[in-house]
């Protein structure tokens, strides 16, 4: 991390501050991004969700879950019934292997449970730092900040964090962090990233953190959507 191309950390503290205030938060109705009711679900919709768009993600979910919803239902079902039912959400052969082989070690392993720790879930197959993230802030109530794609544009666009990858970003977050903002501080930037700090065309003018957004300083208003840089 190249310390010229970030925020002080009492710059990133007042952020957050600024975020807080202008966004809603986690509201009582949260579900997470994939709506879930269990961590298992939590786990193969996030799966499913690689590269697929939300609504793609939802019906394959719909589909599968209608199948099976625990661990050793999911792996009684021969491959090519998980794939069909999950085609919706594309990379149906690859997604169908990770979901059975997530299966067979979960059972083998954890007795069928979703381990509670990141450490447990990224020794899972399929689970990557933004799904285990996903799950213990969803469904362990963790105060942790998922990174997805609009959280990753977002920070590496203000200089909260400054990383290649939205798993780099995700670690340079928690250590760089307020401890009182990472309850919260996905639904912010999530937010944020959605209604303001947009990948095109981004609403500068009304940003409640430009005079702090290291791209705005450098004169790039409207910084390359494909970058998910500044």
């Amino acid at each position: 991390m190249n310390a010229a191309r970030v925020l002080s950390r009492a710059q990133v503290e007042e952020v957050f501050r600024r975020l807080a205030e202008a966004m809603p938060g986690r509201t009582r109705t949260a579900k997470g991004p994939k709506g879930q009711p269990d961590a298992f679900r939590s786990c193969v919709s996030c799966m499913l969700s690689a590269q697929s768009l939300d609504r793609n993600t939802a019906k394959a979910a719909r589909q599968v879950f209608a199948l099976a919803t625990t661990p050793r239902a999911m792996l009684a079902l021969d491959e090519q019934v998980i794939a069909g039912a999950i085609r919706p959400c594309g990379l149906y052969n690859m997604k169908a292997r990770n979901i059975r082989a997530f299966c067979a070690t979960l059972l083998e392993r954890h007795d069928g449970v979703v381990p509670d720790t990141r450490d447990g879930l990224l020794a899972l197959p399929g689970i990557g730092r933004k799904c285990a993230d996903i799950v213990l802030s969803f469904t362990f109530g963790r105060d942790v900040i998922a990174v997805d794609t609009h959280v990753h544009r977002v920070c590496n666009r203000i200089g909260l964090t400054d990383a290649k990858t939205a798993d780099k970003t995700a670690a340079q977050l928690e250590e760089r962090s307020p401890r009182w903002a990472l309850r919260d501080g996905h639904f912010w930037l999530i937010q944020f990233g959605k209604r303001i700090c947009t990948a095109r065309a981004p609403k500068c003018p009304t940003c409640p953190v430009a005079d702090l957004c290291l791209a705005y300083q450098a004169g790039e208003g409207q910084p390359s959507a494909s970058s998910g840089r500044r």
